[in-house]
């Protein structure tokens, strides 16, 4: 949480489409927010995305838009970790079968600390992993998300996908994660508006 990835995302789509290449941007439907097929950044970046569902073949999906349009040079995925295991290797073959890159942002584990499942697949598949990296408020790196409730307090049972932002998450890192501590600041900006 916080750490830039759809800003990452899509200055990465906005290189590509500088030197004249193609992209496809996609995340999943249950990943949405705000506006329709819109992939945004907390810091204002935004830019149209194509939606899939857990059944869609995202082999086919890539193949498909690939045909429809004169040229294909990467595809890149928000929310990574809401693919399921047969798509991270449907976008696995799209690398090594349709010879086109696929960067893919999403988080690790939940707010209980489990990976998700396209996390947990992109991990063992991927060829090369970036972290990209926040802070909690100690100061220490974040590597966990703590779901919060609407008083600011930690939230430890729920289904695993709650979509939301800042008013649901805080990026933490594990000491405080396993606390289950909030500080003060997170609850005061929660208040605030900002």
């Amino acid at each position: 949480m916080n750490a830039g990835k759809s800003s990452s995302l899509l200055q990465s789509s906005y290189n590509y489409q500088e030197r004249g290449m193609d992209t496809l941007l996609i995340m999943p439907a249950i990943g949405k927010r705000g506006e329709e097929d819109c992939i945004a950044s907390r810091i204002g970046l935004k830019a149209q995305a194509r939606l899939f569902d857990p059944e869609d073949n995202l082999f086919d999906l890539v193949g498909h838009y690939r045909t429809s349009h004169s040229s294909l040079n990467c595809v890149l995925v928000d929310e990574a970790q809401f693919l399921t295991r047969k798509q991270v290797w449907d976008l696995a073959r799209v690398v090594d079968e349709q010879n086109i890159p696929v960067l893919t942002y999403g988080l690790r584990s939940d707010f209980l600390g489990e990976p998700f499942e396209g996390s947990k697949y992109l991990l063992a598949l991927a060829d090369e992993l970036v972290e990209l990296k926040t802070i909690c408020h100690c100061g220490r790196k974040a590597t966990m998300n703590l779901r919060i409730d609407e008083k600011g307090r930690p939230v430890k049972s729920g289904e695993q996908v709650l979509i939301g932002g800042n008013d649901q998450y805080v990026a933490v890192c594990r000491k405080h994660f396993f606390e289950g501590v909030v500080s003060n600041l997170v609850r005061s900006r929660r208040g605030a508006g900002c």
